[in-house]
């Protein structure tokens, strides 16, 4: 290896002098750089001296108030990275106390941050979502009084405002022990017992709209309940009390699919297969509601576990035959006698083929690498193909253009059409692409059966669309 490549062997031959003089060169106009040599030579000292340098820096970001641009966006992520790094990695080794009280200032930081800067990627966030984790290591090395800790929770929690004590209960709850998880209770029913509380600052217009799409008729009501209800449900996740936590979910709550999914698994958990499919069959089966997939999945499992194979296996095909899921399909014939599996998977193909939902019948051969029935779905139905559906169209097209040419042009042809006919400008330069990936594939289609051929597709084409200028200035 070279001797100028830049590793540690090579620098440390430069000399601690020389390497000192490097370091306050490039430091120079650099206020990151210098920052984080001072934390250095403070860890140096010891971790009292580094921690009075963490909270003076951290005191700075608070007081901040301008806002970060996307240029100084990398810098003040590598910033807030390098605070928890010494926290953790240098404090809390031998002041996990210290350390903890840090890394709970540190998190209180979010709100300030999440302020000023743009996080839609939320790379921002995941500084402080990495930080929060690290308590799981802190907090039962640190010296706390379980009550204190406890308290200091519960007003973290109400102002949860941007989500950056999220789960904060469980993450504490070894620290917190049963003495303080039931202190943590007496907080929350206190709570719970006084008058709901307005924001003295909300201004009467704004509260009057909230009001109004509140479910009790009260924003701040609705508010409440749901701040005790995640709470009690996160002290009995903690505790190991799944009476308790499914004690805070409602009828009404229980009659939504994925709520009673979630509950029925609990009750699997412990054993009480009965009781969850009970949960399951209450809830609301009407219509398409969100967290179907979670249900079919408890009911299923339920099913299993009380030996009820047969009902499993019918429930089994018909999710597939509603949804064409490839799982369901699979899990479905993995429990089948020889052949008879065979056969049970032609009569999934032939179901595929005329389901309704073409895309998701494409999306299952797809899955499958069955390009046969694949192309075979696409030559039967191409009139129904949705050629606004491009990223799902280009990728299936990329796929059969070998084997299936005839298939994959009827693709491209469906998304030229579609953005022709919606004049989706955006879309010219692919649907121009597309029309020549038609002409390169024409002569290895001697049959176009009852589809136009390519030269007559063309014109036809023309003819429809001639004025559509742009488009064809792109067609060579």
């Amino acid at each position: 290896m070279s001797k100028k490549t830049l590793n540690k062997d090579n620098l440390t031959a430069l000399g601690a002098d020389r390497l000192a003089d490097l370091l306050l060169e490039v430091s120079t106009g650099s206020a990151e750089i210098k920052r984080r040599l001072r934390l250095e030579l403070s860890h140096n000292l010891g971790p009292e001296e580094l921690a009075r340098d963490v909270r003076k820096r951290l005191a700075s970001l608070r007081k901040s108030t301008s806002f970060i641009g996307w240029r100084k966006r990398k810098a003040l992520i590598k910033d807030l990275a390098t605070q928890v790094g010494m926290i953790t990695e240098k404090i809390a080794p031998d002041s996990p106390t210290e350390a903890f009280d840090l890394l709970w200032q540190f998190i209180e930081l979010a709100p300030s941050v999440y302020q000023r800067v743009d996080d839609s990627r939320g790379d921002v966030g995941d500084v402080f979502r990495g930080a929060r984790l690290q308590f799981v290591d802190i907090a039962p090395r640190a010296v706390l009084d379980p009550k204190a800790l406890a308290s200091r929770v519960w007003d973290a929690m109400q102002g949860n405002g941007y989500g950056e004590f999220d789960g904060i209960i469980g993450l504490l709850a070894p620290a917190m022990g049963d003495a303080g998880l039931n202190h943590l209770k007496t907080l929350v029913q206190t709570f719970e017992d006084a008058p709901v509380q307005d924001e003295p600052e909300e201004h009467a217009a704004l509260r009057f709209l909230r009001d109004l799409r509140s479910a009790s008729g009260t924003y701040a009501a609705d508010q409440k309940t749901r701040l005790v209800k995640l709470c009690r449900q996160e002290i009995a996740e903690a505790q190991g009390d799944t009476g308790a936590y499914i004690a805070q979910y409602s009828e009404q709550d229980l009659q939504r699919p994925k709520v009673a999914a979630e509950v029925a698994e609990l009750l699997l958990a412990g054993g009480r297969a009965d009781d969850a499919l009970h949960i399951l069959t209450c809830a609301d089966q009407s219509g398409r509601a969100v967290g179907q997939a979670q249900w079919d999945a408890s009911y299923i499992a339920c099913l299993i576990a009380l030996g009820r194979l047969d009902d499993a296996q019918t429930h089994r095909w018909a999710c597939f035959t509603r949804t064409l899921s490839r799982q369901h399909l699979c899990d479905y014939l993995k429990v089948l006698p020889d052949f008879d599996d065979i056969d049970a998977e032609d009569r999934a193909k032939a179901h595929a083929l005329t389901a309704p939902n073409l895309t998701a019948a494409l999306s299952f051969f797809l899955d499958g690498s069955d390009l046969i029935n694949a192309a075979r779905l696409i030559e039967t139905r191409a009139e129904e193909l949705n050629g606004d559906l491009y990223h799902i169209l280009t990728p299936a097209a990329e796929a059969l253009r070998e084997r299936h040419p005839l298939a994959a042009v009827l693709l491209w042809r469906a998304m030229i059409d579609h953005s022709l006919a919606e004049s989706r400008t955006t879309r010219y330069g692919h649907a121009a692409d597309h029309l020549m990936d038609c002409a390169a594939l024409d002569a290895g289609i001697p049959d176009y059966g009852r589809f136009l051929p390519h030269q007559k597709y063309l014109e036809a084409l023309r003819t429809r669309h001639d004025r559509k200028a742009s488009f064809w200035g792109r067609v060579t």
